[in-house]
């Protein structure tokens, strides 16, 4: 599906395209009234006109929805059944429905939401978990996409492919219907709460008396009889019910999905499910994390979005069938893009942060979940690059360095992707940087949503070559190689490896399928 790198080229961008498919639709939980914060839910009402519906049109109007939609969907009698418990408190008193009119009922509350439906763009790109069955020279790879729909709210999606010995990049056909993640018991983390009670000035005596009760990692049923068991007249002071009240936050923004065994990888999707996320999960860079012991876990972190506010966020899985999100706290846990280095260093959990919004710097944690001050490794300097810079992923670990894929700001607010280098021992000093852009908007990538973007959130070394999967305009998806060597090559030339310096000499570039 893609041309083969070609010599004394750089880039070749490939003709492999991900365009939104807008027929790829999820049956969410719709609550009418509630589409705005200021109105008021009319669940009550829905649910009480469809219990006064005869029972001949209660069985003829479920008939008629799985005729028009049951084919679009995995299994919609489980969403209606879903869909019906999270409104079940709202039934009338005394009232005990059918299971027809419970399946009604949920589906007087589930709507069709097309993920996709304004794009599919900002990819990152890991080894697959299983790369069994194979050819020599093949690795099949996950890669993961914002995909946007209504109301710009973004959802985490996922293909799956391999990249061939000859460099062919083929994609596997989605197997099949979109499936959305649905939330679990989960472990919490005692730190994680310590330290995002204090982020928010709640890490008080309430917060000890609670939290001091329970062990490192507990549940939900554990969390809930520490708190049962505050005294009478703590509870009645009104900060202490504020600390309950923000630890309930916190329990509701740390979860976890898991999907059937049955479903495959690219019709898993991941939904805004925390408060932190309401209005999406957007800019997930996944990273091939291997830990001292050698054990593999894939992390990402991810932008989430409420409306008003931004965080980075966590996500954990081993085979991208379970997930665990986290809520990360510390000064360098702000803004958006963050990225983890693959392993440790010197012990610690490293990462990139954009905490200032406009520079890439670097923090250090010891558990993960809190990130110290970050120490700023580079500033906009270059004339593409004005405006803000930041990371397309996680590092990339190569015998010259980490390599960092960056993202630059610059007039009409063009985004392009450059390249750093950090010294390997100490990640803080920039070795080297590519004065010139690696990728640009080409002719056929400016229009979208917001134009004049290319913008990736990670790539995967397939043996000299770093795939590179990026979205453009906002609105889809391309695969660009990179030819590493002579990426590295290039950044090692002194007339190139300077900071700041505006020469400039055009890098070849192939645009073939453009």
């Amino acid at each position: 599906m893609t041309d083969t790198l070609t010599p004394s080229v750089l880039v070749t961008r490939t003709p492999v395209r991900l365009e939104p498919d807008r027929s790829r639709v999820l049956a969410a939980l719709f609550m009418p009234g509630e589409e705005l914060p200021e109105d008021h839910s009319r669940a009550t009402a829905v649910i009480e006109r469809v219990l006064a519906l005869p029972d001949d049109e209660v069985t003829a109007t479920l008939a008629d929805l799985t005729s028009r939609f049951a084919g679009r969907h995995r299994d919609l009698d489980a969403a209606f059944r879903q869909h019906f418990e999270v409104v079940a408190s709202r039934l009338p008193p005394g009232a005990v429905p059918s299971d027809d009119q419970r399946r009604l009922i949920g589906a007087y509350f589930t709507e069709e939401a097309s993920a996709e439906g304004a794009a599919l763009t900002n990819p990152s790109m890991v080894e697959h978990p299983d790369q069994s069955g194979l050819e020599p020279g093949e690795t099949r790879f996950v890669l993961s996409a914002r995909a946007v729909g209504e109301g710009h709210t973004s959802v985490l999606e996922f293909r799956t492919g391999v990249a061939g010995s000859d460099l062919r990049i083929s994609l596997d056909h989605p197997s099949g219907l979109l499936v959305a993640g649905w939330p679990g018991p989960t472990v919490y983390e005692r730190d994680v709460f310590h330290a995002m009670l204090a982020e928010l000035g709640q890490d008080d005596e309430t917060a000890e008396l609670v939290l001091g009760a329970l062990g490192p990692q507990f549940d939900a049923v554990e969390l809930a009889q520490a708190v049962a068991s505050l005294d009478v007249q703590v509870l009645s002071r009104q900060a202490a019910q504020e600390t309950v009240r923000r630890m309930a936050w916190v329990a509701a923004n740390n979860y976890d999905v898991t999907f059937p065994e049955d479903t495959a990888i690219d019709e898993r999707v991941l939904t805004p499910t925390g408060p932190t996320e309401s209005n999406g999960i957007e800019d997930v860079r996944f990273v091939r994390f291997v830990d001292e012991d050698g054990s593999v876990v894939y992390y990402a972190t991810y932008t989430a979005y409420d409306g008003s506010h931004v965080a980075p966020q966590l996500i954990a899985t081993a085979d991208f069938r379970r997930f665990r999100v986290h809520q990360l706290s510390g000064p360098a846990a702000k803004n958006k893009g963050m990225a983890l280095f693959p392993r440790r260093i010197g012990g610690r959990y490293v990462a990139l942060s954009r905490y200032d919004r406009e520079s890439i710097s670097l923090a250090t944690s010891d558990d993960l979940w809190r990130w110290g001050a970050p120490t700023t490794v580079q500033s906009p300097e270059l004339s593409w690059g004005l405006i803000q810079i930041g990371n397309c992923g996680s590092p990339i670990e190569t015998p010259d360095g980490w390599l960092v894929l960056t993202h630059g700001v610059g007039p009409m607010r063009t985004y392009v992707i450059g390249a750093s280098l950090l010294d390997l021992h100490d990640p803080s000093r920039v070795v080297a940087t590519l004065p010139d852009p690696l990728l640009t908007p080409a002719p056929g990538e400016r229009d979208g949503y917001v134009p004049n973007v290319v913008y990736s959130c990670g790539g995967m070394v397939h043996g000299e070559v770093l795939v590179l999967p990026y979205g453009f305009g906002d609105r889809a998806i391309g695969i660009a190689l990179v030819d590493l060597p002579m990426l590295l090559d290039r950044m090692r030339s002194p007339a190139r490896s300077h900071r700041g310096s505006h020469a400039r000499s055009p890098l070849l570039v192939s645009d073939s399928g453009i």
